[in-house]
């Protein structure tokens, strides 16, 4: 059996205790809430062009698994699912995914969750066609381990979707200390600031597993319209897309 080597249980046990909250808009996941629509955005146009599928009908992505890794509380694991893909949902934190299940429970959509890392994933062989790791890679223990695990639930020709926060003095005042101490837009000890990464950090961890990096995208929040936006701008915010090319 492989170890869960990259699970960190003090960052598991944080979310746990904030589990009842995250379907709450105004509550102390509001912050996803607002960056949702961008990264929905962006996720199914990337995976529209990718796959050959047309973004603009109802369900573009019939017939394609996606695992969302870290799913929280479902935030993106329900719209993917609304958009056609066959959606695991797969958490460490039980209190996450007994949310995320409650608030899916009468949706009728293609969306299973699990209480299993991603190691676990690997253990029972399975592959998706898109695995979504979004705002999770700040948060493991061994970032190296996780990466390389999440890449042998790839399937050939999939893509994963790396999103999380640039290791540099503006994200440590605008994310860490902006965002949870002068703000309070987050819990404070949210995030561990070491623990952010650099791009080039992340595409070298990602070409390591054995993934091709196809794009990054920084991604900023304007707070004249007070919503989020693609940019060119990794300072703080950005996503990372990556192909598995082989087996």
């Amino acid at each position: 059996m492989t170890e869960p080597t990259s699970v960190d249980a003090v960052e598991v046990e944080k979310f746990s205790r904030l589990a009842a909250e995250w379907w709450d808009p105004k509550g102390k996941f509001w912050p996803l809430h607002a960056f949702n629509p961008v990264r929905l955005g962006f996720i199914r146009d990337f995976a529209a062009e990718h796959f050959g599928r047309d973004s603009q009908v109802l369900k573009p992505f019939e017939g394609l698994s996606l695992l969302d890794i870290g799913c929280g509380g479902g935030l993106l694991s329900e719209p993917m699912a609304r958009m056609g893909f066959t959606v695991l949902g797969a958490d460490p934190s039980e209190k996450n995914v007994k949310t995320a299940s409650a608030h899916s429970a009468d949706s009728g959509l293609p969306l299973t969750y699990r209480a299993l890392t991603a190691e676990g994933l690997v253990d029972e062989g399975a592959k998706f066609d898109l695995v979504l790791n979004m705002e999770v890679v700040e948060h493991v223990a061994d970032l190296g381990a996780f990466l390389q695990a999440c890449t042998k639930l790839l399937k050939p020709g999939g893509i994963m979707l790396v999103a999380t926060l640039n290791r540099t003095l503006k994200s440590l005042a605008l994310a860490k200390v902006g965002a949870e101490y002068v703000l309070r837009w987050l819990p404070a000890g949210t995030h561990d600031w070491n623990k952010f990464v650099k791009p080039d950090e992340l595409e070298r961890l990602l070409e390591e597993a054995g993934l091709t990096v196809r794009r990054v995208q920084g991604v900023s929040f304007d707070p004249l319209r007070w919503d989020w936006r693609l940019s060119s701008d990794t300072d703080v915010n950005y996503m990372v897309v990556a192909e598995k090319l082989s087996p």
